[in-house]
């Protein structure tokens, strides 16, 4: 069954918006379940303080996220296609870069850039399903980590826990999102797979 499954998304376009703790830890398990196509962007380099929550390695500091992770995706399905963009997304690049997906992928650390996809989405691919993840900070509370639904849009997350000095974002609970959001991708893009 599993190659069945692999061999309908390898026809699938999902398209990732940042490459931090959650794009590089959603891409790597899109990678790994056999997502034909994925477009990622980023604009950040990797740094040390990245490393305990993102999909990098010591080696990679210094090394655009973009094309770090392209590197790393390669390395475990040497079968996916891969667009990288290295850039700062906006509204304007985010309808050229994202135009041919199935799903659209949010994973931003700013509430003001997650603010500006869901609107930028909604408004021009309204049909298109956008996943997101909000409340990534802090460490346990396993339960009120959640996906709420709102039409095309997926929140993955507690939907509260902002990032702060206090509640930072660590490797727990931000792959756990990550992971919720690749499996989201999953039911959405199989629900009609026989």
């Amino acid at each position: 069954m599993f190659n069945k499954i692999r061999k309908y998304l390898s026809t699938k376009v999902v398209g990732i918006a940042g490459c931090g703790g959650l794009g590089s830890n959603c891409a790597i398990s899109l990678a790994r379940v056999g997502i034909g196509k994925l477009i990622i962007a980023d604009f950040d380099i990797v740094t040390e303080a990245n490393l305990n929550r993102q999909y990098f390695f010591y080696d990679q500091i210094g090394e655009k996220k973009v094309y770090a992770l392209y590197n790393n995706l390669l390395r475990v399905n040497p079968n996916v296609r891969v667009e990288p963009y290295d850039i700062k997304l906006d509204a304007d690049n985010i309808i050229k870069i994202y135009s041919e997906c199935d799903i659209i992928i949010e994973a931003f650390d700013l509430a003001e850039m997650k603010e500006m996809i869901i609107e930028t989405v909604q408004n021009t691919f309204p049909s298109k399903p956008l996943i997101s993840g909000i409340g990534i900070a802090g460490w346990g509370d396993n339960n009120s980590i959640r996906t709420f639904h709102y039409g095309n849009l997926y929140v993955c997350g507690d939907g509260f826990k902002e990032i702060s000095d206090e509640l930072p974002p660590l490797a727990p609970r931000v792959c756990i999102v990550a992971n919720m959001q690749a499996n989201q991708t999953l039911e959405i893009l199989l629900a009609d797979f026989k």
